[in-house]
């Protein structure tokens, strides 16, 4: 298997795109392999050494985005509700429980005073 090419950050040539130009512009990859790559140097990328990378895809093979059905709106929907639900009290509070207390904030904080 050859080497992709690799492209400095914003010197790839037109024809080529990240994963998320193609979504701007509603496409995506269409199930064909990246066809390049694009690398940078990063302080965030400290486990890879510095280096940050993004695969490049072929925009004249891209496909339109897949429309979402009715199924999967109701499969989102219902991710989104059991992420807002504390797992102490059952309350649908509005935003997503951070992982980090386990539960909504007040019952983090009735917690943390009852301790």
């Amino acid at each position: 298997m050859a080497a992709l090419p690799v492209y400095p950050y914003h010197l790839a040539p037109d024809g080529l795109a990240t994963r998320r130009q193609l979504r701007a512009a509603g496409l995506r990859p269409g199930g064909h392999d990246p066809v390049a790559e694009l690398r940078w140097r990063s302080r965030k990328a400290r486990h890879t050494g510095g280096l940050r990378f993004a695969p490049l895809y072929d925009t004249t093979r891209a496909l339109p985005v897949r429309p979402m059905t009715p199924g999967r709106w109701r499969a989102l929907a219902a991710a989104m509700t059991a992420r807002r639900t504390c797992p102490t009290c059952g309350t649908d509070r509005g935003y997503v429980i951070p992982r980090t207390l386990g539960c909504c904030v007040p019952c983090s904080d009735g917690a943390a005073a009852g301790a």
